[in-house]
């Protein structure tokens, strides 16, 4: 048998190149391990700055706060220091403001009472000239007026103690009314007619018819006239016109007595009318009917009497009375 020679192996060359391979790529990882912890070394260091200037920035921020809260603290301080000034003020001129409206109120108050008792004594004049006017001078139309003006001034007070006097001023008013152009003015107008009706008065009585006439006045008939006859009656011509002139002097001083409201007078001068009455004109149905008239008006009373009258003004003196002694 031959021997064979072993053929030189080709794998002497690998066995130096694997290793050569594995040291290079283990050098390669180290240097690249190398360079990462380069690399991380130099993050780090990065971040401990960054975060070393953040907490820097941090801490100033901090510090600022702090400053702007001692800042503030002080403020608030001074605030609240000022606000217990203002306070103290807003009290002071609360105070001030409560005496001055006490004041004021007082004031008001004696000028409002001032201003009552120049209505209350206006009011008193006028009811006072009203009552005058109705009672003296009989002048209704003139009363009214004065009530009215009365009227006005109690309504212009808001007081509740004129609320009675306003009601009492009502009444007089319509009792005041109710008498409408009054006695005085009615009784006028009657008594001018009455006086123009003696104008119709026959100065003699006519003849009784003839079968009425006894039988001796009819034989004479045709000869002698026969009248009754008054011996108070004038039948002189010159004493008819002086006793006409008398009745006209009793008619003025009648109306004159009326226009003044004097009972009294009235009622003589009216007697005296009657008296010439009698002696101008003879006794007939007529003059009956005058006569009758005429003590009808001798009776009529001049200043009627009305209850109401006065009571307003009555009222309002007892108030002013209480008012100054209290």
């Amino acid at each position: 048998m031959n021997d064979v020679s072993p053929t030189p192996s080709h794998r002497s060359p690998l066995r130096w190149v694997l290793p050569l391979v594995v040291l290079g790529a283990l050098c390669a990882a180290g240097w690249f391990g190398w360079r990462a912890w380069q690399t991380w070394q130099q993050q780090n260091a990065l971040a401990r700055s960054s975060a070393m200037q953040e907490l820097s920035a941090l801490r100033d921020s901090m510090d600022a706060l702090r400053s702007d809260q001692r800042n503030n603290a002080r403020s608030l301080q001074d605030a609240a220091a000022t606000n217990r000034v203002l306070r103290d003020e807003v009290l002071g001129l609360g105070q001030r403001s409560a005496l001055l409206e006490d004041s004021l109120a007082k004031l008001a108050d004696s000028s409002h009472q001032g201003a009552q008792a120049v209505r209350r004594e206006e009011a008193e004049l006028l009811l006072n000239q009203a009552q005058q006017r109705l009672v003296y001078a009989g002048d209704l139309d003139g009363a009214r007026r004065l009530y009215a003006l009365a009227a006005e001034v109690l309504e212009s007070t808001d007081t509740p103690d004129y609320l009675n006097l306003r009601q009492a001023l009502i009444q007089e008013r319509n009792a005041i009314d109710a008498l409408g152009p009054g006695i005085r003015a009615n009784t006028a107008e009657q008594f001018t007619a009455w006086s123009s009706a003696l104008d119709s008065l026959p100065e003699q009585v006519p003849a009784t018819a003839d079968a009425e006439q006894p039988w001796w006045q009819q034989l004479l008939s045709p000869l002698v006239q026969i009248h009754p006859s008054d011996s108070r009656v004038l039948i002189a011509r010159s004493e008819r016109m002086a006793a006409n002139d008398s009745l006209q002097i009793e008619l003025s001083l009648a109306r004159a007595a009326l226009e003044r409201g004097d009972e009294k007078g009235w009622q003589q001068a009216l007697d005296r009318v009657d008296g010439w009455l009698l002696r101008l004109w003879p006794d007939s149905p007529q003059r009956q009917q005058q006569r009758k008239q005429l003590r009808t008006l001798q009776a009529v009373q001049l200043r009627p009497t009305i209850p109401e009258l006065g009571s307003t003004l009555q009222q309002l003196r007892t108030m002013r009375a209480a008012k100054e002694n209290p």
